[in-house]
């Protein structure tokens, strides 16, 4: 976690600092799974159509592969673009 998540937290006593910095945690966590998840069933609906085998046919590896690159870039894009506007903002204050 980042440290600077707590800076605003400096007048509270260490017990709830430690629960703070533990919701944010648990939230950061559920968020990584449902991103995970999100990502899962995406490409599985988008690229699994045939179920005769039960492993991935190549077209369907590389439909899943490509689906979860451009997925995962995405995320960190907007991921990036959050960062720079909270900068801004924090820059404008």
């Amino acid at each position: 976690m980042d440290k600077n998540m707590l800076a605003g937290l400096e007048g509270l006593p260490e017990q709830d600092k430690a629960r703070m910095a533990a919701m944010i945690d648990h939230l950061q966590l559920r968020d990584s799974l449902r991103m995970y998840n999100s990502l899962v069933e995406r490409c599985f609906n988008d690229c699994v159509d045939n179920f005769t085998r039960k492993t991935l046919q190549k077209q369907e590896e590389t439909c899943v592969m490509r689906c979860a690159e451009k997925f995962l870039k995405h995320s960190m894009r907007v991921g990036m673009r959050f960062a720079e506007l909270n900068s801004q903002a924090a820059t404008q204050e």
